[in-house]
This record gives structure tokens, C-alpha cells and sequence, in this order.
């Protein structure tokens, strides 16, 4: 289960089709053409438009839930890996906002509901369950977001959106290894019995 994700990354890297961005089977009925079988800049699917507003969502709570981890936080570990969160997702943010202004697509400026939740119950913790609460959340965020970015790259058609994501998708992998072993040390569980905790309802 730990290593899914780095599997299916590997696949995706490898894959021949990756280099051809701008997906043909993906063209929305009303796409204007550059050339034959090119989409023009800017031309989205809805799933570049799913896409978009999901990781903006989410990129939007990374910082939020890490500008709390950063006051909150007990383990040092945890405050350094709040800050990665709240600069590399804040970087990644102001990409994504320039690349779906371009193609008209709005994003949220406010938490959805999912993390909010998380926000509130985050907000009620603290010292070490904190800690655990904060990288286990960030655990499951990762790996929908790593999800995310690879249905981007297989399923969109903006071709700057699926070069976001292919080159997004590194980053958010890293992160999410950093948390598996910040979640090992804090609770002294394998990486791999964490994840499979995160998953069950």
C-alpha cells in the first residue's frame, strides 16, 4: 500500500503518451483546434475544470491547516514540515491561479466542508494528538491530491493544467513521504500500518 502511489508514478513517467499533452480522446465538443489534433492554449475539458477547482481546494487548506501546525505544534518535526507545506503550497497555488485565470476557470477562495471539519477538529487539539491528528490528515490529503494530479495528466486537455500536475505531482509525492515518516516516528507504526489506518472509515 506505501508504495502505490511511487508505482503508479514511476508507470506514468514512463509511459510514452505523457509526452504528448493535450489529450485527444478528452477534446470537449466545443474545442477550437491550433492544428488538427492540437487543441489551441487554453482550451479545458471538464475534467480540467474539475481538476483545477479540486486542487485549488485542496492547495488552499494546505496552507491554512499549515499556517495552524505551525503555531500549534509540539514536535519540531511537525512545525518544519507546516512551514514546507505553507511555502511549497503557496507557490503552487499562485501557479495554478495563473494557468486557470487564462482559461477562465473560477477557484474557490474559501475551505470546503471536508476541511473545515479538519480545521475544527485540529483547532480542539493539542501537544502530541495534535501532532498525530495534523500528519494523519495530511497522510489522506496527499494521496487524493497525488490521485488527483495523475487523472489530470491521463484525463485533461488543457495542456499547461497536465504539465502542472506532471510537474506538481513530484512534489506533492515527497510530501507525502515526509509525512509517513514524521506519522512512523510520532506513533512508532510502520509508514505502511499508517496509511492502511488512514484509510478506514
Amino acid at each position: 500500500m506505501r508504495d502505490f502511489l511511487t508505482i503508479l508514478l514511476m508507470t506514468i513517467i514512463t509511459t510514452p503518451a505523457v509526452a504528448q499533452m493535450g489529450n485527444p480522446a478528452g477534446f470537449a465538443p466545443d474545442t477550437r483546434m491550433q492544428e488538427p489534433g492540437v487543441p489551441a492554449a487554453h482550451q479545458t475539458n471538464n475534467q480540467d475544470r474539475l481538476f483545477a477547482q479540486l486542487a485549488a481546494a485542496g492547495g488552499l487548506a494546505e496552507v491554512d491547516l499549515g499556517k495552524l501546525a505551525g503555531t500549534k505544534a509540539a514536535d519540531a518535526s511537525v512545525k518544519e514540515f507546516a512551514q514546507a507545506m505553507v511555502h511549497d503550497h503557496s507557490d503552487a497555488n499562485s501557479k495554478l491561479k495563473a494557468l486557470a485565470d487564462a482559461a477562465k476557470i473560477p477557484l474557490p477562495d474559501t475551505l470546503d466542508a471536508d476541511h473545515k471539519a479538519i480545521m475544527q477538529k485540529l483547532d480542539t487539539a493539542d501537544g502530541q494528538a495534535f501532532d498525530i491528528a495534523y500528519i494523519r490528515a495530511q497522510i489522506i490529503d496527499h494521496q487524493k491530491t497525488a490521485q488527483l494530479l495523475t487523472w489530470e495528466i491521463g484525463s485533461g486537455e488543457d495542456a499547461q493544467l497536465q504539465q502542472y500536475a506532471a510537474a506538481t505531482l513530484p512534489v506533492v509525492m515527497k510530501h507525502l513521504r515526509m509525512a509517513q515518516n514524521i506519522a512512523s516516528a510520532l506513533t512508532g507504526q510502520a509508514s505502511r500500518e499508517v496509511v492502511v489506518s488512514a484509510h478506514r472509515p
